[in-house]
């Protein structure tokens, strides 16, 4: 999830899967507990505890106040390391499936202008 928001509301929670409840953070039956001062009376939580209490990694971009929160992990670490099958256009316009590559290790460069 990208977002420039500080507090996340209902409907971004939801988008992650999770809705805020006295209990704390909730999903079915699982719930992940908030601190005590954790201020939550407008129905909205703080994105980097929603992070740190959901184990997800987040950047935050301090000149535009962009967040971008990662996916779900254990411990920190990411479920696993699998690219999932891409198809990019090589230099001359060809379609490339990155699929092609399997078995080798490869280097992803991506750059982008803005």
């Amino acid at each position: 999830m990208i977002t420039t928001d500080e507090r996340l509301d209902a409907d971004a929670l939801a988008e992650l899967g999770w809705e805020l409840k006295p209990e704390g953070l909730c999903r079915d039956e699982q719930c992940v507990p908030l601190p005590a001062d954790a201020d939550t009376s407008d129905g909205r939580v703080d994105t980097g505890l929603v992070a740190e209490r959901l184990r997800r990694p987040m950047a935050l971009d301090t000149a535009t106040g962009l967040r971008a929160l990662g996916p779900e992990t254990d411990g920190g670490v990411l479920p696993s390391a699998t690219l999932p099958d891409l198809e990019l256009t090589d230099v001359d316009g060809n379609p490339f499936s990155l699929q092609a590559l399997h078995g080798r290790r490869t280097l992803l460069v991506a750059w982008a202008s803005w």
